[in-house]
């Protein structure tokens, strides 16, 4: 029995196997779950505010009850799918700033990170804005304007105070809250640009989406060879085919280039996503080949491109 306990445990695996739960990497750790408060001024910018944070993926609350915030932090600690939440809180729920304590500190103690997004514009500013569209500030009451902004700012003293991050809109436009937004929470791949490449035949219209539309129909035509009829760009005898005709490849590298500068310019002006639209007269061949070409291309220069071919089997 004792000879028994001193011989080595047999091995369970086959010969030239390696043992592959020492050497394995450990799993991805699950998303940490972090909680963005948009709070601020009324007529700063929060609704902006809001907007561009959920077109960078947090789940949006707005004017949330302040204790509801700890029921979706538990729900959120607990493996929710939802792993990023922005909850937007004004002067609508007043209580909700003599409970921020407890709130915060409810978050802390659940390791769910947050951080105060704080907006802010000078009295001038706020004034303007609110007469333009002609609403009284939530705490006017019978008073003026200004006196519903005063009280604002006094009760919002303290989180000011507290917050991770604050912005003066007070000279900002749209355009420019949104790109100091995503440069505050943003992290890089969430900044790149969206392209699609969207191959389409010109019989069945063009895509009404589409910010650029390229016109292929200058090259020879695959499918009246017999051979390539049944195919489509993507097999590559029809692929071969088409940028192997005069023209064909030197197109594709010269709109590629003439792309860049195009590209920047819509990060700059805060668009998120483009449609480029290449046709050929049914969709099937020439287009959808030159889609895939161009796209390699793009995808060589860092840009995040996917590729569709609307009408492929339509015909």
């Amino acid at each position: 029995m004792l000879g028994l306990m001193n011989e080595p445990s047999p091995t369970t695996a086959p010969s030239g196997i390696a043992a592959i739960d020492a050497d394995a990497p450990p799993a991805p750790a699950d998303p940490q779950p972090e909680v963005l408060i948009i709070t601020g001024m009324s007529g700063a910018g929060r609704s902006q505010a809001a907007a561009v944070v959920e077109d960078l993926g947090w789940y949006v609350v707005d004017n949330l009850p302040p204790m509801m915030l700890v029921p979706l932090v538990d729900l959120m600690s607990k493996g929710s799918t939802i792993d990023s939440v922005a909850a937007v809180v004004d002067v609508r729920g007043r209580e909700f700033f003599s409970e921020l304590d407890k709130v915060l500190a409810h978050m802390s103690e659940h390791d769910v990170a947050y951080r105060i997004l704080f907006l802010e514009a000078s009295d001038e500013v706020l004034v303007r804005r609110f007469e333009q569209v002609r609403r009284p500030h939530p705490l006017q009451g019978d008073g003026r304007i200004l006196d519903g902004i005063t009280a604002e700012r006094s009760l919002l003293a303290s989180i000011k105070e507290r917050s991770d991050i604050a912005i003066d809109t007070s000279d900002l436009s749209v355009h420019d809250l949104s790109r100091e937004i995503r440069r505050s929470i943003a992290d890089p791949a969430q900044e790149a640009l969206r392209i699609t490449l969207l191959s389409f035949g010109f019989k069945y219209g063009i895509p009404l989406d589409a910010d650029h539309v390229v016109d292929v129909r200058f090259l020879a035509n695959p499918y009246w060879i017999t051979e390539l009829r049944h195919l489509t760009g993507h097999d590559a005898p029809v692929r071969d085919y088409v940028l192997a005709r005069p023209g064909a490849v030197e197109f594709v590298d010269r709109y590629a280039s003439a792309l860049e500068p195009v590209l920047t310019g819509y990060l700059e002006e805060e668009k998120r996503y483009a449609t480029i639209a290449v046709g050929c007269t049914g969709g099937k061949h020439r287009s959808v080949a030159m889609a895939d070409a161009i796209a390699e291309r793009l995808r060589a220069a860092g840009h995040r491109v996917r590729v569709s071919a609307r009408d492929l089997g339509r015909e």
